[in-house]
């Protein structure tokens, strides 16, 4: 056993060398105030072992870095942790104390001693920015750091979920790195078809002009594949409303239930001719707006990045998928994205579509994401497949009523068989 350190979890003679020995590499390379008492626990919930300590800003911010892969081995390029926002006035202020000598806490890391910069920051990558601010002023105090050691793959997944859910982590950064866990196959997908550029990850929040999440890939991917399951001469008898994948998950049941009944996904020639049309449309609708001379985007932002309207998106991905077996119908359905004069999705005529039903703060189809406004546009979709042409007035309203109608038929179908 090392004399500098005392372990916590194992017995004493179950400490792995390999851990023994990545703590005595830590403390000659940091010099923590805790060196010649360190004491290392176990995670009972993990298995992760960890130490908490205090070492110099110096130290931390010359061996460390916040430029760490989620999975170093499947996925070496894409990262877990999220974008520092230098615009916040909190982040403003975070260096302001650094500088004055505050002493920062809990700031996450693993090390791996085999790294050029072996101090790998996991949770608090402001803080950690905020101390190399202050160490470039002169500014070198001890802060306090949770090192874990030797993790594997799902427990560093772990740490980085719980390190960052003390600061509200979104839901689609947790996508993002259950994504990551899971392995490559969706982002790899997405960025085959064009939703995501070449090389490029998941975006961490839901925001317009944003790449797209995991939880819309998602969504997109298992709408086609529900689509596919529906007859087609029954369409208008059947519920054909939109399922979203949900979000925060570390494996939602409609998207495992999705892999489990579909597992040549990946290679499926019609779902990746829709991503690629889907694709198209979100180009399309997006370059419209795109002024000939500055080349900058000018116009409304919601009718710009339309396509992020989840419900929209899940209903345009149900109707491909419901479209396979009728290739004319499935072509005029992608022929959407072909609108010169006007944008595709004709945003200003959709803010227009309501029913006599909906309550005054309906702001009009495509800017809610409930059932009723995905089934609504699974409609429209389905009833342009038919006509072709384009969006128009009479075609959303005739979609909306279409879609309370189906809905009042399949509620009185269900109440007569309870009688």
């Amino acid at each position: 056993m090392a004399d500098s350190a005392k372990y916590f979890g194992f017995e004493e003679d179950e400490v792995p060398a390999k851990l023994e020995n990545d703590v005595l590499a830590f403390c000659d390379a940091f010099d923590p105030l805790e060196r010649l008492a360190l004491i290392v626990l176990i995670d009972d919930f993990t298995g992760a072992p960890f130490a908490e300590c205090h070492v110099k800003a110096s130290k931390i911010c010359g061996l460390g870095t916040t430029d760490v892969p989620l999975d170093p081995d499947d996925s070496p390029e894409y990262r877990a942790n999220r974008d520092i926002v230098t615009s916040h006035s909190a982040f403003e202020q975070m260096i302001s104390d650094a500088i004055a000598g505050r002493k920062f806490s809990n700031i996450v890391c693993e090390f791996s001693p085999e790294k050029e910069k072996p101090l790998e920051v996991v949770g608090g990558q402001h803080r950690f920015e905020a101390i190399s601010r202050a160490v470039d002023e002169g500014k070198d105090v001890h802060h306090g750091i949770k090192v874990y050691f030797s993790l594997t793959k799902e427990q560093r997944l772990d740490v980085q979920v719980i390190s960052n859910t003390n600061i509200s982590v979104p839901t689609d950064l947790l996508d993002r790195m259950y994504a990551t866990l899971e392995g490559a196959d969706l982002r790899k997908w997405c960025q085959k078809v064009g939703l995501l550029e070449n090389k490029q990850d998941f975006s961490d929040k839901n925001k317009r002009g944003n790449p797209i999440t995991v939880k819309e890939a998602r969504t997109f991917i298992a709408n086609y594949l529900l689509g596919t399951k529906v007859d087609s001469d029954n369409f208008d008898t059947v519920d054909t409303t939109p399922q979203v994948v949900e979000s925060g998950k570390r494996e939602p049941k409609l998207w495992k239930s999705i892999k489990d009944s579909n597992p040549e996904m990946w290679t499926d020639k019609g779902l990746q001719d829709a991503g690629k049309q889907f694709a198209r449309l979100i180009n399309a609708q997006r370059e419209h707006f795109r002024d000939g001379k500055s080349k900058a985007l000018k116009g409304k932002v919601d009718h710009i990045y339309k396509t992020k309207n989840v419900a929209l998106l899940a209903g345009w991905a149900f109707v491909a998928g419901a479209l396979q077996s009728n290739k004319v119908r499935l072509a005029k359905h992608y022929a959407l994205a072909d609108g010169k004069t006007k944008d595709p999705l004709r945003a200003d005529l959709l803010a227009n579509g309501k029913h006599a039903t909906d309550p005054e703060a309906y702001r009009g189809l495509g800017f809610r994401s409930d059932p009723k406004e995905r089934g609504r546009f699974t409609e429209l979709f389905w009833l342009h497949a038919e006509k072709g042409g384009g969006f128009s007035s009479k075609l959303i309203d005739t979609a909306i009523k279409g879609y309370e109608a189906k809905r009042a038929h399949l509620a009185f179908v269900e109440g007569k068989a309870k009688l």
